[in-house]
């Protein structure tokens, strides 16, 4: 079975962790977090790294560390993780949809101005599978409303817009180090930010909101969302080799895209001219007339390939529609890729030969397909 992720985990792992246990720091008190804060804030080219358990609780947290509270309206794409809602309704926001580009699957910025309300208080753009979101327009519309721009940049350590590394341009940014991610600590996440005070509401929310004056004391609402000195240790092993890493990612994208671009009935991602793309996970749309991602998935599957389809889009999410939220909502884009996109085999011990093993797998089950062939890989 070629596995759709593995991480990779050859280099001080194992010795850092040792220095966790073999010191004590274990929780959320020892010394690799502040270390691992540190040297993810330095490479995105921000001020202050606030680490928490999970990329889920740095959404919560960086909206939280942008004012962002009860009645406020928060603008997203569909095409994203339930969880970029979830961090807004879990604080009384309501989420405000639009849809994505056909082309690289991410926030319609042209979209977004017909959603503003005067109950408007943020923009969460969700830079997905490794590609920024075109944020010089999205930052002047959020400049001429007044918007604070919440950046979700779990899938884009290192993606670059402009020069400019993702997670640097909006007021306040969410990173995960799930295990799929570029850099990893299992589960994990951050928020990072230039803004000292949105810094430190951040650090007080992770941390059940503690008054620094007298500890058993609140006056607001904070969650236990602390990062234990375990997973940072293997963040800190990790942040040694993300030029690595990222190299390798690029290195199996561009591959891919090469032995894709010959084959039809399938689109890739594009890479926008002013875009750096990661090439988090490389994926693809079918074609409708071939079926949908799920037949294909099914006979990848067959094939000791692993897969993963594409996010269902959030205004299709029976739990959403249960709350009253984006009933008879359409967006044409995310429904189609949420039905035809899938990503294929993409982790970092991915070798070019299993590359080529999946791009034949492709092949073959596209050939055995009677259906008209449409666009090519571009």
């Amino acid at each position: 079975m070629i596995p759709v992720n593995q991480p990779l985990l050859n280099g001080r792992e194992k010795e850092l962790l040792q220095e966790c246990i073999d010191t004590g720091w274990i929780s959320s008190d020892g010394p690799f977090v502040a270390e691992f804060e540190r040297r993810f804030a330095a490479f995105i080219g921000v001020g202050h790294g606030i680490a928490v358990c999970n990329g889920t609780a740095a959404l919560e947290a960086a909206l939280y560390a942008a004012g962002i509270g009860k009645g406020d309206e928060v603008i997203m794409p569909s095409f994203t993780i339930i969880s970029c809602a979830l961090a807004a309704i879990r604080l009384g926001a309501v989420p405000v949809l639009v849809d994505v580009e056909p082309e690289t699957w991410n926030m319609d910025v042209s979209q977004i101005e017909d959603r503003i309300t005067p109950r408007t208080r943020a923009i969460m753009p969700v830079h997905i599978y490794g590609h920024p979101v075109n944020m010089d327009p999205l930052m002047t519309i959020a400049a001429k409303h007044g918007l604070m721009v919440v950046e979700d940049a779990a899938e884009v350590h290192g993606a670059e817009y402009r020069g400019r590394r993702c997670g640097s341009i909006g007021h306040v940014s969410a990173f995960s180090f799930y295990a799929n991610k570029i850099v990893t600590t299992g589960e994990g996440g951050m928020v990072l930010t230039s803004d000292p005070e949105m810094a430190e509401r951040a650090r007080s929310y992770r941390n059940l909101c503690f008054r620094p004056e007298k500890r058993f004391y609140h006056t607001e609402i904070g969650y236990n969302f602390r990062m234990t000195n375990i997973q940072a240790a293997l963040g800190v092993a990790q942040m040694e080799r993300i030029d690595e890493f990222i190299g390798i990612k690029r290195r199996l994208g561009e591959y891919y895209r090469e032995r894709l671009s010959t084959l039809n009935g399938i689109k890739c991602q594009v890479e926008k001219p002013w875009a750096k793309t990661v090439y988090w996970m490389y994926c693809i749309e079918l074609d409708q007339k071939l079926g949908t991602a799920q037949d294909l998935m099914e006979r990848l599957g067959r094939k000791g390939i692993g897969t993963r389809p594409f996010f269902l889009g959030l205004h299709e999410q029976p739990a959403f529609h249960d709350l009253g939220l984006f009933k008879g909502e359409r967006y044409p884009v995310t429904e189609r890729i949420a039905r035809q996109g899938l990503y294929l085999p993409s982790g970092l011990t991915l070798a070019e030969s299993q590359i080529d093993e999946v791009v034949m797998a492709v092949r073959e089950i596209l050939a055995d397909n009677s259906a008209p062939l449409a666009k090519r890989c571009v």
